[in-house]
């Protein structure tokens, strides 16, 4: 994999709004191209029948019936809310 450069990380930084000083953008652009490395290595490990797994301690998930409950609760579901309007919850707005 090709090395990041200071470009790259900047325009990353900027994409997950993160402020990085300009002195801080080289040793982050290789500690990522280092990063970017190592998860292109494991691409190489051979994975054929292994099973996933979701723990590596030995367990069984409890699973239970599938089951239509009481749902028509509006009121009570928006007891919480911080803000609501006409049974929805009101949310602020987070994109410019």
């Amino acid at each position: 994999m090709s090395a990041l450069d200071k470009d790259t990380v900047k325009k990353i930084a900027f994409l997950s709004r993160l402020e990085v000083p300009e002195e801080k953008l080289e040793p982050i652009a290789q500690d990522l191209s280092k990063i970017l490395d190592w998860v292109e290595q494991l691409s190489e490990v051979d994975t054929d029948g292994v099973e996933a797994m979701s723990s590596v301690a030995e367990m069984t998930l409890h699973w239970r019936k599938d089951e239509v409950t009481s749902g028509d609760q509006p009121d009570l579901v928006l007891k919480n809310a911080p803000d609501q309007d006409d049974h929805c919850y009101l949310v602020p707005k987070v994109v410019e």
